[in-house]
């Protein structure tokens, strides 16, 4: 005859998985219920305007990504993460930027791939959970499904989407990465987040392309993160000078907001910078072979925009480097790469330097 443990009380099932979480390097643990459905209608309007630009993958799920239960079914509740990746070793962000023969990577992608970080984390979650509830269903979510994390990562108490369209947290900014698991258990809800912006537009006024083209409107196919990592075919010309040195991302909205002088340094050794991504020599890194992209990106969120998009973004940002001999002498080395598109950002590139 088996005797089978009851279940602990919901409540007390949702203070564990907190604390739980905390224990697994969750800054905070948060849990949502499943109706966002005003910011489903805020997404439909974005596609329609073609905002999301190339992400085909955004179009493709429309509705289901406002709908976990539609995706899961069965889901009851959304468990949402965040854990913070700003990496205190790294030279400073603004140093970098003012450092135009330099090469500047978004402050997320300078250590070991955020995915596989917090998947293993949100799996050990979501087992703990399994051996102390009756649930039947988990499903975990980094940034690799169709689900609006931002709104439930709201809803679930840890923050509010601010004018750039990041998460905001009082007390720990906008440094940080988001996880979810879908759960079919009943668990209480947390209180969503209230707005802290203000009149403040910082991100707006400070965005090298004006890709927040509203409060908490962003036009994806003119932000500079969009351009260098999901766009796989020609930067438009019209943003190759504001992309200036950024050759992986941009975080200008993040360093500008006043929010993140209270964003905590990360404590996960992950995220620690490689190979001096943080601080490495444009020329140096367009030197690399593909070999060498590929095991230098082993691990890292870098290696998914492929070596071609690697050498067409550092070729722009040569282009918009000071003139020196090593500079040109890096672009001529590539001037008939076997890419056409290098070749022709390359030949961008040299033009700016006549």
């Amino acid at each position: 005859m088996s005797h089978e443990t009851p279940d602990p009380p919901l409540e007390e099932l949702a203070g564990s998985i907190r604390e739980w979480g905390r224990e697994l390097g969750f800054q905070q643990v948060g849990i949502a219920g499943i109706d966002v459905a005003a910011d489903e209608e805020r997404l439909m309007r974005w596609l329609e305007q073609g905002r999301h630009g190339a992400m085909d993958y955004m179009q493709r799920h429309g509705r289901r990504r406002a709908r976990p239960h539609e995706l899961i079914p069965g889901t009851l509740r959304v468990i949402a993460a965040r854990m913070d990746y700003l990496p205190p070793q790294a030279r400073d962000a603004d140093e970098v930027l003012a450092d135009a023969e330099r090469g500047y990577v978004s402050r997320y992608a300078l250590g070991r791939d955020y995915h596989k970080v917090l998947r293993g984390r949100l799996a050990q979650l979501a087992e703990k959970i399994r051996a102390h509830s009756a649930s039947q269903s988990h499903r975990v979510f980094v940034d690799s499904g169709p689900i609006l994390e931002k709104a439930f990562a709201r809803n679930a108490g840890l923050g509010w989407i601010g004018k750039h369209t990041n998460l905001l947290h009082r007390h720990a900014g906008s440094w940080f990465f988001l996880g979810e698991i879908l759960t079919d258990l009943p668990l209480p809800v947390d209180q969503p987040s209230t707005n802290h912006c203000g009149t403040c537009q910082a991100c707006i006024d400070v965005c090298p392309t004006g890709a927040i083209v509203a409060p908490y409107e962003l036009d994806a196919t003119r932000c500079i993160s969009y351009l260098t990592i999901e766009l796989r075919t020609a930067i438009p010309t019209e943003f190759r000078k504001a992309l200036g040195n950024r050759i992986y991302g941009c975080d200008d909205c993040q360093l500008v907001c006043p929010w993140n002088k209270f964003a905590q340094f990360a404590a996960e050794r992950d995220f620690t910078p490689r190979h001096s991504l943080d601080d490495a020599r444009l020329v140096e890194l367009f030197a690399w072979s593909e070999a060498e992209f590929l095991a230098r990106t082993e691990g890292s969120a870098i290696r998914r925009i492929g070596y071609e998009c690697w050498l067409r973004n550092i070729a722009v940002a040569l282009g918009n480097a000071p003139r020196t001999e090593e500079v040109v002498r890096a672009l001529e080395s590539r001037r008939e790469d076997p890419s056409a598109l290098v070749r022709e950002h390359v030949q961008w590139a040299l033009e700016q330097h006549l």
